[in-house]
């Protein structure tokens, strides 16, 4: 076999100031570092589980667990991939892309956070622009969905930039209070593809995993 045996950990995604990989457990160790220091101003709410709240040791932990878990249940019908956002060698945030039944749905949604110290500086463009082309140029996608909560927005410009439209609101209960998410679409002929040149490096044995293409016994076990 050559290269990595989950070849997912050779796929690169990047920017002019970016690169988006699949972190080892070394980046997360780095990324629960930059995280913790701080991800939304205290007392906002921009995300459904409001996991940035926790004390330690219980916030290291629950983080970690949280991508060992994410490994362990991928499935080519079922996947999430949370990619290390890297500036200059330095894990800043995460970047997530996720989708069920892609290969009859077609459909994916994208999460994302930056350590507070790496927001303000257009790095939230590129990286969600990195995602929306592997999405439609590399997987053959033909949605992407994505949301921002009330008041979040840096969320919103990116997501105006890139073409994005309503799509309308949902209403969460975080912790116990009421948040609202707005919604937002994107087909793969609105997207402002022209905005950030994105390369891919290690997609083609990846592709089977992300649901593109019959995988063989030899490749995926089902049982």
């Amino acid at each position: 076999m050559s290269g990595h045996p989950w070849p997912l950990f050779d796929l690169r995604l990047r920017t002019p100031r970016l690169e988006l990989r699949l972190p080892t457990d070394d980046d997360l160790l780095e990324l629960v570092r930059v995280a913790r220091e701080g991800v939304v101003e205290e007392g906002r709410t921009f995300f459904a589980v409001p996991w940035h709240e926790l004390p330690s040791p219980a916030f290291e932990r629950q983080f970690l667990q949280h991508w060992w878990e994410s490994r362990g249940s991928w499935s080519p019908t079922n996947w999430s991939i949370g990619f290390a956002i890297v500036a200059d060698g330095q894990p800043i945030g995460i970047q997530d892309l996720m989708a069920r039944n892609f290969a009859v749905r077609k459909t994916v949604v994208s999460a994302s956070w930056l350590g507070r110290a790496y927001q303000g500086r257009g790095y939230g463009t590129e990286m969600r622009a990195a995602v929306l082309t592997l999405a439609f140029d590399g997987l053959g996608a033909e949605v992407a969905e994505s949301g921002y909560f009330e008041g979040n927005g840096a969320s919103a410009g990116v997501s105006a930039k890139l073409g994005y439209v309503a799509n309308g609101d949902d209403v969460w209960a975080v912790g116990r209070h009421r948040a609202v998410e707005h919604r937002l679409r994107i087909g793969r002929d609105g997207w402002r593809r022209d905005l950030v040149p994105v390369t891919i490096d290690g997609l083609e044995p990846c592709l089977k995993l992300f649901g593109v293409g019959e995988l063989d016994p030899t490749e995926w076990a089902t049982f």
